[in-house]
């Protein structure tokens, strides 16, 4: 395994060093728009605004590639997300931020589709969930240690979105000397909405809800720390313990899945969710049971969209998986343009632990439609494999090699049996 993780050591560093500059200028968004005097409602504009860029860049960045290469698309997109965050703090208005925060997500949705394409393309079907886990693991550890770099800094000043640029601008050097030559990108129109959720209603409606959460806890928990008064050091802690969280109950989760009805285990991530965030409305005003409640619930969001990838591929044909993988990118898109929205409006209605609100009504919303799914359908005969680690900030093309790696597993344990049957049958 060693020796493969380091046959793709330069785009893994690369990965790493853009999350780094990515995760910096997220939370500098919360600490430094509340500076500004920015209301919670227009930062949580401004948080939508990558959402809506990541999701137009999903679909515009495979044409980009057959266009002109992965390769200059690669440089092209890093050189202006480089530029991008030195020119957060030149503006200082919030409809400059939102239109910078759009171009932004566009640029890491284009660089997303370009790093996974090419990690994609080197995999084969016996590496390639090993690969992609280390993938997730690298994106995962740049977010964390973002937030450290944090405190080195004044989130007042220029310096912090400096540091995130030459981070950015460093990590392509690795990346663009080591990439080779890959087939373009295919498109793949996606399977239209009303299909999906014929296929697995729980995996569409969840992923739309999950979109809510994922980009409501990520995109505004910094914002929630500026307003309740928390200093940039314990702001970077809340937020590190979201992505530990992430990181921490990502594989037992699988292993678990793996052995029950998926439905039940996300019935309880959910609901685990809820209770969580609902006692952090009450008590979440020590430091201490601040970072415990985003490392649960950190811990329990990321893991639920590996799941309703996973649930939703036990009722889908091996040939319909990969325009289902564009559509549930789709429709995670739309709920995470969604969340920032209601929570910020509910903040900025009834104060900032509305934060905490929003979070436990997402959570039991799933939770309830779980439950109540459960009543109308039997479960699937799963093959045990279908779970693999996949965050939900991946563009089409992680997913949809999620959705690859499960067909070609199953086809070998399908192959594997028959082999077995038939030895069995000679043996009589």
């Amino acid at each position: 395994m060693f020796q493969l993780v380091t046959s793709v050591w330069s785009l893994l560093l690369g990965v790493f060093l853009i999350m780094i500059g990515n995760g910096m200028q997220a939370t500098l968004m919360g600490v430094r728009g509340d500076i500004e005097g920015f209301s919670t409602f227009e930062l949580s504009l401004i948080t939508s605004g990558y959402f809506l860029g990541f999701l137009v860049g999903s679909r515009l960045t495979p044409k980009m590639i057959r266009k002109v290469s992965h390769v200059r698309v690669f440089a092209a997109l890093g050189s202006m997300m480089s530029a991008l965050l030195i020119a957060f703090p030149l503006l200082s208005d919030p409809w400059s931020w939102t239109a910078l925060r759009v171009l932004l997500g566009f640029c890491l949705s284009g660089l997303y589709v370009t790093s996974e394409s090419w990690l994609n393309d080197r995999a084969t079907n016996q590496t390639r969930g090993t690969l992609l886990s280390a993938y997730m693991v690298a994106q995962t550890l740049g977010m964390v240690a973002a937030q450290g770099l944090l405190n080195f800094g004044d989130a007042a000043g220029f310096s912090l979105f400096v540091v995130a640029s030459i981070l950015v601008s460093v990590a392509f050097t690795p990346v663009l000397l080591s990439a080779v030559p890959i087939p373009a990108v295919e498109s793949i129109k996606p399977m239209s909405l009303r299909q999906l959720y014929d296929r697995s209603p729980l995996g569409t409606i969840g992923t739309l809800l999950l979109g809510g959460v994922f980009s409501a806890q990520m995109g505004m928990a910094a914002v929630y720390g500026a307003k309740v008064g928390l200093s940039v050091q314990e702001i970077s802690g809340f937020v590190a313990a979201l992505f530990m969280g992430s990181f921490l109950f990502q594989f037992p989760v699988g292993w678990l899945s793996d052995l029950m009805d998926r439905r039940v285990m996300i019935l309880t991530l959910a609901a685990v969710g809820a209770l969580t965030c609902g006692i952090a409305f009450f008590y979440s005003q020590s430091l201490t049971a601040l970072l415990v409640a985003g490392l649960i619930m950190g811990g329990m969001a990321s893991p639920l969209y590996s799941l309703f990838i996973a649930y939703t591929n036990d009722y889908l044909e091996l040939e319909d998986m990969p325009a289902a993988a564009s559509g549930m990118v789709f429709i995670y898109g739309v709920g995470a343009i969604a969340g920032p929205l209601v929570t910020g409006q509910a903040m900025d209605i009834a104060g900032p632990q509305s934060f905490w609100a929003v979070l436990t009504v997402l959570f039991a919303m799933i939770a309830i439609y779980t439950a109540w799914r459960m009543t109308r359908r039997q479960a699937a005969d799963g093959d045990g494999s279908a779970y693999l680690n996949v965050l939900p900030n991946s563009s089409t093309v992680a997913v949809g090699a999620a959705y690859e790696w499960y067909a070609e597993a199953a086809a070998e344990e399908e192959a594997a049996a028959e082999a077995e049957e038939n030895a069995g049958t000679q043996g009589h």
